[in-house]
């Protein structure tokens, strides 16, 4: 599919490519209004979205569908796009090119969500975006509820029902020999002598680690708290949780 070469009237194999000096040269020119240097800096990146659409390739999309939407990413990377930031313009833009093909794909996904749901979905997605980038941490489900003024249940219910579909079958590795398929990797929760030992395992293994280091663990593994709020809850950097939770899981190993 991705090997075709004339996508959307355009010939992939003829993109130009523009080097860094030329996109910060064009981007000062676009900042000023000049319309002839935002095509010209669009079309020097185009050959980002054909890279972008490969990661897409066992979907059996419609190519040319995938490059234009994908291309309405790459519009709103170079509209949203500051040169003061010190970040590579491919490093800001492949967020967003991924982004708007994942929007794309799941808008006309054959199983309808509906679109209040969707709505709420991008709502919770928009806030957390914005709360990491504002807080430099990832925001809990109650603050994103409270600053939307709904529950945490419609929250996980909206973001349940945009998620992507995936089939058993589908290959997670491949070695040049045998797949390993998804189906692979489903465990059979039924086979509860295999967990019995494991919690065994687990609860031994932190029966050697010291308080603080057992608290981090018990709170970042079984609570599913972020290092930055364990680390805000027991008073110490998100670098020393950080370090203090690598030394606890190597004893952890070692010990197991």
């Amino acid at each position: 599919m991705i090997k075709k070469v004339e996508i959307c009237g355009v010939n992939t194999s003829k993109l130009p490519v523009l080097s860094n000096e030329e996109k910060e040269k064009l981007f000062i020119k676009i900042k000023q209004g000049d319309m002839e240097a935002r095509r010209t800096f669009i079309n020097g990146n185009l050959k980002l979205v054909l890279s972008v659409i490969k990661r897409f390739n066992n979907r059996n999309e419609n190519v040319d569908d995938l490059f234009q939407v994908g291309c309405i990413g790459l519009i709103k990377a170079v509209d949203n796009f500051d040169l003061t930031q010190n970040v590579l313009f491919s490093t800001y833009a492949v967020p967003m090119i991924i982004g708007e093909i994942r929007r794309y794909l799941r808008d006309n996904n054959a199983i309808r969500v509906s679109r209040s749901l969707r709505d709420i979905a991008y709502k919770v997605l928009q806030v957390r975006e914005r709360k990491m980038a504002e807080e430099n941490k990832e925001p809990s489900i109650d603050e994103i509820a409270k600053e939307l003024g709904i529950t945490k249940e419609e929250i996980s219910y909206a973001l349940d029902a945009i998620q992507e579909p995936v089939s058993l079958y589908e290959p997670v590795y491949n070695d040049g020999g045998d797949s390993l398929f998804i189906m692979d990797q489903v465990s059979d929760t039924k086979n509860i002598d295999e967990n019995w030992v494991e919690d065994i395992a687990i609860n031994e293994g932190l029966k050697k680690l010291n308080d603080r280091e057992r608290m981090i663990i018990r709170k970042r593994f079984f609570d599913g708290k972020t290092q930055m709020e364990v680390a805000d809850e027991i008073g110490i950097s998100q670098a020393q949780v950080s370090r203090l939770e690598k030394t606890a899981l190597l004893r952890m190993k070692k010990n197991l």
